[in-house]
């Protein structure tokens, strides 16, 4: 079941350190993890070291005797007066009923079906502001007996508390995970496939992006170009056509801006679907929620831990909610970069090679940002100067996403993302930019309130990039030299484009999950459940307070 007990060290792409060999015990895959986590740094009670703790602990009470130093992960990432008031917070529950399994698993349950139960009640009888207005079956039987409509306001509460409540009962998994409490990551499992099952039945919530993909699909499916091809123009338009109803008005007149594996997905799903919009939609929900299950038992698999690994993936309320319950495409992503990154782990031949490349490519098919992917695999090879495989490994790799992209639809499917590169979203530092310039320009000539625009963004085009860059080389070095490069690398790498990046949402977080689960316990793994929690609350709009449902007759 542990298969990568012992990853490489920072600066090599195989092998061990001596201190690694030296501090690590043989069966430390077999241990529960001291997840320091969202809550747990520097409160635990000293611990003997690493090398002198034994190999199982089954009561929280063996944490508890200040014996010796604590060997951390990582060192800490200083944050400041933010890290000191998180450190009060952390105090106070942790002493608090909540640290134990049994209420942070409640915890957990109850964030994950209040935002369920928003999406049972989207359209009863008309959607509300966090859900597309698309019936799927557990939706439909909601309605039938007699789920209410949930006025704007009471939605909005119910998703706040909701995803404060997932924030909350994943901080408290991790703690309790930390105090000694090790679940069977089978089991585990299992009981979130199933919940991952029954959620796929319900309307997509926080997002309409599943609309999109469904109306991209039928475009598709019709012989025209996704790419150029928009929403707003299949028959009927916004008033009759049942697709183009579900597109949220911001976008129905945007081109996808995905890869073609994508739209090859989403075509796949309109040719089940047909004429009927809800159906494209339950399908795609179905393709999303199947591509999460099997991420979790790829990690489930290849963890050194793997209980940690499922409390971060496959049992992680927030992620479930932006990627399961919101029906994203970054499931699928996911997927294909984490096959990648343990086949990366694994090479020894050629072929190995090959097959990491063709992920790779395949998985620039789906959306660009896999580049992050890519670059987190270059990494250690230009650390061991390994030429031949980085050579060959990125060949391939470019060769198959530039054949993806040219021998289906052509690079003109590259085109919206020229438009979508230029997107800032609100609230960023880049929006408040570009505010303080509107007002600075309120009273100027029109042609001088668009060159201040244009110049304005050129600036943040070029700023964003190397700010990023230099976000995630502190973030990799504050992370273990004795953890895999590859996984530090891309973890570092997404996290920080997720906090940097003009145009950021929660669902872009995947990537970063699917490798901080990969990771000992570490301080990243607490900042990246606040920077996707606070996403969280800022968007999950459905963008369809008001449209007409359709869907399925009872």
């Amino acid at each position: 079941m542990t298969l990568l007990v012992d990853p490489p060290p920072r600066n090599r792409a195989a092998g061990r350190s001596a201190t690694d060999a030296r501090t690590r015990p043989p069966n430390l895959a077999d241990a529960p993890p001291l997840e320091q986590g969202p809550l747990a740094q520097g409160l635990l009670p000293k611990a003997p070291p690493l090398a002198q703790a034994p190999p199982t602990v089954t009561e929280p009470d063996e944490l508890t005797e200040p014996v010796g130093p604590v060997k951390l992960a990582e060192p800490p990432i200083p944050g400041g007066r933010v890290e000191a008031a998180m450190g009060v917070i952390i105090r106070v529950l942790s002493h608090s009923r909540l640290a134990r399994p049994l209420p942070a698993v409640i915890l957990s349950a109850l964030g994950l079906g209040g935002v369920a139960f928003v999406g049972l009640c989207a359209t009863a009888p008309a959607a509300s502001v966090a859900t597309p207005p698309v019936l799927l079956p557990l939706t439909s039987v909601a309605r039938d007996l007699g789920a209410p409509h949930l006025p704007d306001p009471v939605a909005d509460i119910i998703m706040y508390v909701s995803i404060g409540l997932c924030c909350l009962g994943l901080a408290m998994m991790l703690w309790a995970n930390s105090r000694g409490w090790s679940p069977n990551p089978r089991r585990v499992f299992a009981v979130a496939a199933g919940a991952v099952a029954a959620l796929v039945n319900i309307t997509p919530v926080g997002s309409s992006d599943a609309a999109s993909y469904a109306a991209y699909g039928r475009i598709a499916a019709l012989g025209h170009n996704p790419y150029t091809f928009l929403p707003s123009q299949l028959p009927g338009g916004a008033k009759a056509n049942p697709y183009t109803i579900l597109v949220s008005p911001y976008w129905r007149k945007t081109a996808s801006v995905y890869g073609p594996v994508a739209t090859w997905t989403q075509q796949l799903a309109a040719e089940i679907g047909g004429t009927r919009a809800w159906l494209t939609v339950w399908v795609l929900m179905i393709m999303m929620g199947a591509a999460f299950v099997l991420t979790g038992y790829i990690l489930l698999r290849t963890a050194a831990n793997p209980v940690r690994a499922v409390l971060l993936w496959a049992a992680n309320p927030l992620i479930i909610v932006e990627l399961v319950l919101g029906g994203h495409l970054d499931s699928l992503l996911a997927l294909f970069a984490i096959a990648a990154i343990v086949l990366s782990r694994r090479c020894t031949k050629i072929w190995h090679d090959v097959a990491v490349a063709l992920l790779v490519g395949v998985a620039g098919g789906i959306k660009v940002n896999a580049v992050f992917v890519a670059l987190g695999i270059a990494i250690p090879l230009l650390h061991d100067r390994a030429w031949a495989r980085l050579a060959r490994i990125g060949v391939i790799a470019g060769v198959t996403t530039f054949g993806l992209y040219y021998f289906s639809y052509g690079l003109v499917a590259l085109r919206a993302l020229g438009h979508a590169s230029t997107m800032v979203i609100s609230p960023t530092v880049w929006r408040g930019l570009q505010e303080i310039v509107t007002l600075a320009t309120l009273h100027s000539p029109k042609a001088t309130q668009l060159h201040a625009a244009h110049v304005l963004n050129t600036m943040i085009g070029f700023a964003w990039p190397p700010l990023m860059l230099a976000l995630a080389w502190y973030l990799y070095k504050r992370l273990s030299p004795d953890v895999p490069t590859v996984v530090a690398a891309t973890c570092a790498l997404t996290f920080a484009w997720i906090v940097v990046a003009p145009w950021s949402l929660p669902w872009y977080s995947s990537i970063a999950w699917v490798t901080v689960a990969l990771l000992p316990r570490n301080t990243l793994t607490r900042w990246l459940t606040l920077a996707t929690g606070a996403l969280s609350l800022l968007h999950f709009n459905g963008g369809h307070p008001t449209t007409p449902q359709i869907g399925p007759t009872p």
